[in-house]
């Protein structure tokens, strides 16, 4: 029966594929990344733009070796057991370069589209459970409350079972990823500090060392910081909603944030008025130099693997500055 490689290995530098990216250059852009010497190029699947699976499967044939993440799929969109032959097939054709991550779902897009359930925790843990026993060939749990699989048996398996990993924010939700999952996906902002105090709430079910995280940050680089700090900035504009609490509780400036964004008319206004400190905190925006230091102290913090969010009128052309913050690759 086929293992899991869940040994994550360390310093991976990845860059997300933009939700609005015009479909023409969306393949262009993932062998770009793959040309420049990302380890990992991530995926998105938000409510009225473009389906995970139906992005990685193409940027995996256009490419050679690059890894591609699907952040997220919510696990109240597809059944588990559909889920689980997609991404097993998709585990098959490319050996080793899938990691999958689920999530809650955005609680109005789910509401919109009648999926989202009365304990998300609950349906989260038994989706995930359930999803890693079918990938490696497993018979599917017994029902639960939300998740009905019983006895249902993939034939067709990967012999490296893609990392099951959890986007999501609470406390709460992260001790489940350490219970249920292969580790987490930590959304943008993703500042050490909270880095650090997701990997404290993955528990000691398991050994945390051993599991994935997965952080994005909204990213600009320049030879002239100043620049990139100011291209960065909208990318910041819905850190002071209150769905991103999270992020913001485990800093310093939390309390200063919070009342900067009261005192702001709107959620533009908050960004591009926010201290040059806290944008460098809240984001990989500098010099190569710079960024540089901001991917290691997201690595010191416990990161496995650091994802950057383009910002800027042009993603494609934007990889390029973005690769310069790439340490050298011995």
């Amino acid at each position: 029966m086929p293992e899991t490689d869940a040994t994550p290995a360390r310093g991976r530098v990845g860059v997300l594929l933009p939700r609005n990216l015009p479909v023409r250059d969306v393949l262009p852009y993932a062998r770009r990344a793959e040309e420049l010497g990302f380890d990992q190029v991530w995926v998105v699947e938000d409510l009225g733009w473009r389906g995970g699976l139906a992005q990685a499967g193409p940027v995996l044939a256009s490419t050679a070796s690059i890894t591609v993440g699907i952040g997220i799929m919510p696990a109240g969109a597809r059944n588990v057991c559909f889920a689980a032959m997609e991404l097993a097939t998709l585990a098959q054709l490319y050996p080793g370069r899938l990691i999958t991550g689920i999530g809650h779902g955005m609680p109005d897009w789910m509401r919109q589209a009648g999926a989202w359930p009365a304990s998300p925790l609950t349906l989260i843990k038994e989706y995930t459970t359930a999803l890693r026993l079918l990938m490696r060939g497993e018979p599917g749990p017994a029902g639960g409350r939300y998740v009905r699989c019983e006895g249902v048996l993939l034939t067709e398996t990967p012999d490296i079972v893609p990392p099951v990993i959890l986007g999501v924010r609470g406390p709460k939700s992260q001790a489940a990823a350490g219970e249920v999952a292969d580790g987490l996906l930590l959304a943008e902002p993703a500042a050490p500090a909270y880095i650090a105090a997701s990997r404290r709430h993955l528990g000691s079910a398991r050994d945390p060392s051993g599991l994935e995280v997965v952080t994005y940050d909204a990213a600009a680089v320049d030879d002239d910081a100043d620049a990139a700090l100011a291209r960065v900035r909208d990318g910041l504009a819905a850190v002071g909603e209150p769905d991103w609490a999270a992020h913001i509780d485990p800093l310093p400036f939390a309390a200063q944030l919070r009342e900067h964004r009261a005192a702001c008319a709107d959620a533009r206004q908050f960004a591009q008025t926010m201290p040059a400190a806290w944008v460098r905190q809240l984001s990989i925006a500098g010099t190569p130099g710079q960024a540089r230091e901001a991917i290691a102290a997201r690595h010191a913090a416990g990161a496995t693997s650091v994802v950057l969010a383009p910002t800027g009128p042009d993603a494609l052309t934007s990889l390029g500055s973005l690769a310069r913050a790439l340490a050298p690759r011995p």
